[in-house]
């Protein structure tokens, strides 16, 4: 069993680094404990071994100081762990009574938006999708519609928008509609949301949370635990079963533990390569919010801290074929999906997604990992160049 005497919190880099200070308190091992048990034995007048331990489906010691980890680090009161982004973001939906009201950012990541599209059709759930980033746009959409959610995504996949969290909060709250911020490409090390007024933010810890490709999971986190909302979210997790399983956690959190410094180096290195990739003949539009030129610089400076993060997109001149060939040329970047892991991963979105958020074929994402900047640089170039004439 782990035991945990948190300290008053300095920095999250200590907070992820001694994992919540936790340890095994049968050995002292500095490393936390995991029960893969799915029940737990009771006495013989039947009263619980633990009163902390009943079932798996709540009462597993290592979920829950990955929850608490997560937790502190958003400033929250309260945090949830799911089997995987959608299965955190399905939760916060279904909270949504049939014949609601839902407000969605526009052009956001392409699996939310079509699992969103067709749980609305189902349950006669009215969906505005609107661009966010626009508040103008926002607070005319919010007043005309009144809705029970709205939900944004901050920074954007794969567009890299800002979304004012403090007006978007504003906002929500003039109408009662309650604020669900998607911070994963932000990560709990560079921007909280909480703290600009939303009532849960969301992660993929698929993600960059967990960093090292090997763990599907979801996280919520709530400022206010006591409310409705987080009752309604925490009672379907447990009764639908969206459980993450132990030895899950248990990587989860192995993964946190670096959380801050593979943020600190992704994030130099997208900024380095993103600034490489405005001066290029090749590229048409780089899309990063740690740019000067991008239209959310000034918004993501006040709401991010520590770096802008390690996701990027940028556009080729050219079309798909172009930027097909310039993806099929590079060497040290991976060709797959997902982000925020250790290693650098390039995709063509419109190949993914096809016509789901109109991504255009000539957009390149890039998650960016720990390598030598200078070598993700060069190969960045000779694929543009070489693909490219």
């Amino acid at each position: 069993m782990a035991t945990n005497h948190t300290p008053n919190r300095t920095s999250l880099e200590t907070l992820f680094a001694r994992a919540n200070e936790a340890l095994d308190e049968a050995t002292g091992g500095v490393v936390p404990p995991f029960q893969p048990a799915t029940t737990f034995a009771r006495r013989s007048d039947y009263s619980l071994v633990s009163n902390r331990h009943l079932y798996a489906r709540d009462d597993n010691d290592v979920v829950r100081l990955a929850e608490e980890t997560l937790t502190i680090a958003e400033n929250g009161e309260a945090g949830l762990l799911f089997p995987s982004g959608m299965a955190a973001i399905a939760a916060v939906m279904r909270t949504i009574p049939n014949g609601g009201r839902l407000i969605m950012q526009s052009q956001i990541y392409w699996g939310t938006m079509k699992w969103v599209r067709e749980f609305c059709a189902r349950r006669e759930i009215e969906l505005v999708e609107v661009a966010a980033h626009q508040p103008a746009e926002l607070v005319q959409t919010t007043e005309t519609v009144r809705p029970d959610i709205v939900f944004v995504e901050t920074p954007s996949n794969p567009w890299l928008r800002t979304v004012d969290l403090r007006a978007a909060s504003q906002t929500c709250k003039a109408v009662g509609a309650r604020l669900v911020v998607d911070s994963t490409a932000a990560t709990p090390v560079l921007s909280q949301p909480l703290g600009f007024g939303a009532d849960i933010v969301m992660h993929s810890a698929t993600k960059a949370v967990n960093g090292h490709s090997d763990v599907v999971a979801g996280f919520l986190c709530t400022g206010d635990a006591s409310s409705d909302f987080w009752t309604a979210i925490r009672t379907d997790r447990h009764d639908a079963g969206a459980i993450l399983g132990s030895f899950e956690a248990w990587l989860l959190l192995r993964g946190m533990r670096t959380l801050p410094l593979r943020v600190e180096r992704m994030s130099a290195n997208a900024a380095a390569i993103a600034e490489f990739l405005t001066s290029h003949n090749n590229v048409l539009e780089v899309l990063y919010p740690g740019l000067s030129t991008h239209l959310g610089h000034e918004l993501a400076q006040v709401q991010m801290s520590g770096g802008f993060g390690s996701l990027l997109s940028f556009r080729v001149k050219g079309s798909g074929k172009e930027a097909l060939n310039v993806c099929g040329r590079l060497n040290l970047f991976h060709r797959a999906t997902s982000l925020g892991g250790v290693e650098s991963l390039v995709e063509h979105r419109h190949t993914i997604e096809g016509d789901v958020t109109g991504v255009p074929d000539d957009l390149i994402r890039v998650s960016v990992g720990i390598e030598h900047v200078d070598e993700l640089i060069a190969d960045l170039d000779q694929a543009l160049s070489g693909a490219i004439r």
